[in-house]
């Protein structure tokens, strides 16, 4: 695990240890981001922690066309059971998926700090957002980066407060994606639920591969 300064660059993602992490930055800036996710790069820490920078092997993704559907979401997919909105509503997506309670993780990952760059960056049309309504009423999101010039897209983190909403959301995305070339979708780390929904794990060096 290597300690950068602010001008410093990473270091290769081939000396991450076992469990994905390479650096550690007082730090965290657009800037920073930006650079790290071009990497296969990505921050998670805690409040209260520096920032802890992952590239983890193998690689958790999903292949668009690769994508499973329910089915038992069939039948809310095809009467548009929710409305699904992109880019309206940033803010309130990263605000609710920093909020939401998760089993097995005390508190959250996506700080005050978080929160602010990854602001700056929707601003930039680096981050986006993803908005699930039943009516009027916020009831599912996600949010991630969109590397266009390299048709991936870097999943964060999603919610939901209604029965199915984070699924429906994360579907249209998907196929959304899909229809704008959009190759790869980087999911991070292994989890059953991506695994339901058509997600695999490569190596990290094929990963790599879709970012040059």
């Amino acid at each position: 695990m290597y300690f950068i300064g602010p001008k410093e660059k990473f270091p290769p993602v081939s000396f991450a240890d076992e469990d994905g992490l390479l650096a550690v930055s007082r730090e965290l800036s657009p800037e920073r981001l930006k650079e790290a996710y071009s990497l296969g790069i990505y921050p998670w820490y805690n409040e209260g922690q520096p920032v802890l920078w992952w590239s983890p092997d193998p690689r958790m993704v999903l292949f668009p066309e690769k994508l499973k559907i329910a089915r038992s979401m069939r039948p809310l997919l095809n009467q548009d059971r929710f409305r699904v909105t992109f880019n309206q509503e940033f803010e309130k997506v990263i605000e609710n998926c920093g909020a939401i309670d998760r089993k097995g993780q005390d508190g959250t990952w996506i700080t005050p700090e978080i929160k602010e760059n990854y602001l700056k960056l929707h601003h930039e049309g680096i981050a986006v957002s993803t908005e699930v309504w039943d009516d009027e009423k916020l009831v599912g999101g996600l949010y991630g980066i969109y590397l266009r010039e390299n048709k991936v897209f870097c999943g964060e983190s999603m919610f939901a407060k209604a029965s199915n909403a984070s699924k429906f959301g994360f579907i249209r995305l998907v196929q959304k994606l899909k229809e704008e070339g959009v190759k790869l979708i980087d999911c991070q780390i292994y989890t059953s639920h991506l695994e339901s929904l058509g997600g695999e794990e490569i190596p990290r060096k094929d990963f790599l591969e879709y970012l040059k």
